[in-house]
């Protein structure tokens, strides 16, 4: 099942149904006005949602044209955008560029920030560079959508609490990172609003994609029109989901609508590429001594998207100017 947000001039838009393969939608208001309030209901609300899109996915329900220009974000706010960084290899190299020690409990305790999640960017809304001296950088990454998750819950219990998957684009600004981190205090104003996919999906759209707490399937990114990079979001996850959502369950319970992320996708393999900027100017500079890649600039176009073995793109297209 495909749900996503029809923006609709309110602050959380309409919630639609949308067709797994064709490019329709159909109102679901009638069984919960928004995501938020789906997620709040998930028990009574996905049986009715998941035969809304059984209808209208063997053509019994005839729906809407539907153009990704007139959706918001799946979530258009949330209660909490908590990002982590699974890659390791993504880890490495990005702490290397800056300078900066690695974790001595790197293999065994995740890293994790909290972001804003006041506002989320629509994913054909344009990132705008307030600074071109910021150093704004996209980072592709897959994400999960959380039920209502208790203190204590465990890696074992926690598939459980996973309701949807999207992708995102945590525009990051280099620039401004190094002395914020610096302060001992976290990101806040090198983070800005996030974009996510036009399509938050259940596990059903995943298939065996959707295994280990892991979605093995390749994240395509690209820059102006050319790739930049495709690599697997499930070979090299050393944290899957299921540890992420323990390691912050530790300490707090979650509420419904709850979004976690995978941080970058990064995989070692040659050839692949990188879904951000800092890490291709990090292997530029072990290769030649020097980095090379920009970060964006006005007129730069981001997209970032993830196709199952059909080529079927399963979340939509993540597609932004630079302005």
């Amino acid at each position: 099942m495909r749900l996503a947000t029809l923006a609709d001039g309110s602050r959380d838009g309409k919630l639609i149904v949308v067709a797994s393969r064709r490019d329709e939608y159909v109102a679901a208001s009638n069984i919960a006005p928004t995501l938020q309030m789906a997620l709040d209901n998930w028990d009574k609300c996905e049986p009715a949602l998941q035969l809304l899109a059984q209808q209208l996915n063997s053509g019994q329900l005839v729906g809407d044209k539907i153009d990704v220009r007139m959706l918001a974000s799946p979530l258009p706010r949330a209660y909490e955008w908590v990002d982590g960084s699974a890659f390791l290899h993504h880890v490495r190299l990005v702490r290397k560029a800056r300078g900066a020690e690695l974790p001595a409990t790197l293999l065994e305790d995740p890293l994790v920030y909290q972001g804003g999640s006041g506002h989320f960017l629509a994913p054909t809304s344009d990132i705008n560079i307030i600074n071109s001296e910021y150093g704004y950088d996209f980072e592709a990454e897959v994400c999960v959508v959380l039920a209502d998750t208790p203190l204590g819950t465990s890696a074992a219990h926690a598939h459980a609490q996973v309701r949807l998957f999207m992708l995102v684009n945590d525009v990051s600004l280099r620039g401004l990172i190094p002395a914020e981190l610096a302060k001992g205090f976290g990101f806040f104003i090198s983070k800005p609003a996030s974009a996510f996919s036009p399509y938050a999906v259940t596990a059903d759209e995943l298939g065996d994609s959707w295994r280990e707490g892991r979605v093995h399937l390749p994240l395509l990114t690209k820059l102006n029109g050319k790739q930049f990079g495709n690599p697997n979001a499930g070979v090299e996850m050393h944290f899957s989901f299921a540890d992420l959502i323990a390691h912050i369950s530790k300490t707090r319970a979650f509420t419904a609508g709850t979004i976690v992320g995978s941080g970058t996708v990064s995989n070692s393999s040659a050839g692949v590429g990188s879904s951000c900027l800092m890490e291709k100017r990090m292997l530029e500079t072990i290769a030649t001594g020097k980095a090379s890649t920009p970060f964006l600039q006005r007129g730069d176009r981001v997209e970032i998207e993830m196709c199952d073995a059909d080529g079927r793109s399963v979340f939509g297209k993540i597609s932004q100017a630079c302005v």
